[in-house]
């Protein structure tokens, strides 16, 4: 890469309430968790405590009266950006290895004990001839089947050593695998409404919500560009602004073979976090064909497995009032290219600065981390 990334390691103090988009506090309503929450929640930590560690006045900072040499305004954002958010979990020897979920493509199947007996990867295929469908793409995503099928298992995550046998091309071991279970636990918590003109508890209000207790040495890798957050620390993350330790992090990301990938003319797109995307599902000017060109790039999209749509929100600090809601891409999602026409060079440039291509583009957003993506072998 040739901007330098500065990784933090950040442990939860307390459980977190990692809130999705989704309204709760009426009486009986449940509010569930997110887990990994989105990138934003990551860089607005961050960011409050740069302000902290600077001096800057937050009110002023909200307003655009005091900007800060590498957050900029909230309305201009500065270099600093979020390039890389994943679960992590810190080793004896002081390492912290990154937890991946599984991309859309890969099947984890249980075993007689209930663990993983081994993955399966999903292939594009061309459909039968006289088969028609609303795919618009010319192959689908299949996992092929044999005469024995096991049944599918949830929960199940990536190590770095499983992550790096993906982004070459190979299928991750079962032993490259951590379940949910040994992660976090969820810890159901109840709240009472509250009347906002007196301030006390409103009769008849409960609801439920979900907090997340990590596991100790569980916690967030963030990795950040254009700027350096503080090398220690504490942070007020998730709702209600529970506490989180935040270290430096000794740490290698696994990275994919550009040059083998330029060489085999065909790659997998995979995202990394959820996407803003433009023509919806669809990857930065693939709408109305497969063909695709970007700078210093051009491939023909075949194949795409890419799970329901999430909406992503979030709270506008600055503004005060809920951020707009939009549809995204949910991390994981993956997207064939062949006939790839790229240098390792212009593939490792296009990697570094997201999907944010010609007139689409969030400045905030994109520092927030959204829009990320990696190539991996096909």
């Amino acid at each position: 890469m040739t901007e330098t990334v500065h990784h933090r390691f950040i442990e939860p103090l307390d459980v977190l309430f990692l809130r999705g988009n989704k309204l709760f506090g009426d009486p009986g309503s449940f509010g569930e968790c997110l887990v990994p929450p989105w990138p934003s929640v990551a860089a607005g930590a961050l960011r409050s405590a740069m302000l902290a560690r600077s001096g800057i006045d937050p009110a002023a900072f909200a307003a655009g009266t005091a900007p800060h040499p590498t957050l900029g305004k909230p309305q201009q954002p500065g270099p600093f950006t979020v390039v890389g958010f994943t679960l992590a979990r810190r080793g004896a020897d002081g390492s912290v290895e990154s937890l991946h979920a599984l991309p859309a493509d890969l099947l984890a199947e249980a075993g007689d004990g209930g663990g993983v007996a081994r993955l399966r990867c999903i292939a594009p295929v061309a459909p039968p001839q006289g088969l028609l469908s609303s795919a618009p793409l010319a192959n689908w995503p299949v996992l092929p089947q044999g005469e024995v099928r096991a049944k599918p298992v949830g929960g199940v995550w990536l190590t770095q050593a499983g992550w790096a046998d993906y982004l070459a091309g190979r299928t991750p071991a079962a032993e490259g695998t951590v379940s949910s279970a040994s992660l976090w636990s969820i810890d159901h918590r109840v709240g009472v409404g509250l009347d906002a003109a007196s301030g006390r508890a409103a009769d008849g209000q409960l609801f439920s919500a979900q907090a997340v207790a990590f596991r100790p040495g569980i916690g967030f890798l963030a990795s950040v560009a254009g700027a350096e957050p503080p090398a220690d620390g504490v942070l007020r993350l998730g709702g209600d602004g529970r506490g989180a330790g935040l270290c430096m992090a000794r740490h290698r990301p696994a990275a994919p073979d550009l040059a083998a990938i330029a060489r085999a003319r065909r790659a997998r797109l995979v995202l990394t976090t959820p996407a803003l995307l433009p023509e919806g599902w669809l990857l930065p000017g693939a709408a109305g064909g497969q063909s695709i060109a970007w700078p210093g790039l051009s491939a023909r999209l075949v194949c795409a497995a890419v799970p329901r749509a999430e909406v992503v929100s979030g709270w506008d600090l600055a503004q005060r009032q809920p951020k707009p809601a939009e549809r995204a891409a949910p991390a994981g999602s993956v997207y064939w290219l062949d006939e790839l026409d790229a240098t390792h060079e212009a593939l490792g440039k296009l990697a570094e600065s997201g999907l944010w291509l010609g007139e689409h583009q969030n400045a905030q957003r994109q520092a927030e981390g959204f829009n990320r993506y990696t190539f991996a072998a096909w």
